[in-house]
């Protein structure tokens, strides 16, 4: 059965890998959405040049001309809901969200984080993983709670750690499975088999396990 488009609202803070990879899968009909905004805090995103060059509407809300967080989310859920999003995607969007913004996007406002969570929440996580000698890291896609980088993980993807890893070679490994694992997220969203209800991941009316879909 054919559903409509999701109207998608992508929130970025630099380069935009993540929302390049959404706009392809778009243009490619692989996933039935429609990127109805792309919003940055960050003026001279790249990522404001990519949606742009995908006849995007974009905004940037420059959270240095916001005296504090609150009156920041405000106008960012105003925008939100101008773009009239069903789905909103933080793709590399280098913000802490209050919990009364969070709670309002509640089951609609999906995260994805470098890191096999709930290790290494927060920063830096691919020097961590390389500085505790884990044999292997990865990324995970999860719903956004009101705590940082807690909410249930939907998907999980691995990568294997080499000995002579620097940071930035794990993290090009990381986003390679970044890019594959976002748009098929955003696919299932799409497509109603994905919800968030009691606050776990729940995919075909299924309870996901706390790593998330298996797809080992």
């Amino acid at each position: 059965m054919s559903h409509t488009p999701t109207k998608i609202c992508v929130l970025i803070s630099g380069n935009g890998s993540n929302l390049q990879a959404i706009i392809d899968e778009v243009a490619a009909k692989r996933l039935n959405a429609t990127i109805t905004g792309v919003i940055s805090n960050r003026p001279g995103a790249y990522g404001l040049e990519r949606a742009s060059q995908a006849g995007i509407e974009s905004v940037c809300l420059d959270h240095t001309t916001f005296e504090d967080r609150d009156s920041y989310d405000s106008a960012l859920k105003a925008q939100i809901e101008a773009f009239g999003a069903d789905c909103v995607v933080l793709a590399g969007f280098m913000r802490i969200l209050t919990p009364e913004f969070v709670n309002h996007f509640s089951g609609k406002l999906v995260n994805i984080h470098p890191s096999l969570l709930p290790k290494y929440k927060g920063l830096n996580t691919h020097q961590r993983a390389i500085d505790n000698g884990d044999k292997e890291h990865g990324v995970s896609v999860h719903f956004v709670t009101p705590e940082l980088d807690g909410g249930p993980v939907i998907i999980q993807s691995r990568v294997p750690v080499f000995e002579d890893d620097s940071a930035s070679d794990l993290a090009e490994r990381v986003q390679e499975q970044e890019r594959r694992i976002y748009p098929l997220v955003l696919s299932w969203f799409s497509a109603g088999r994905l919800m968030m209800r009691n606050n776990k991941a729940v995919l075909d009316d299924q309870e996901l396990p706390e790593s998330g879909y298996a797809s080992e």
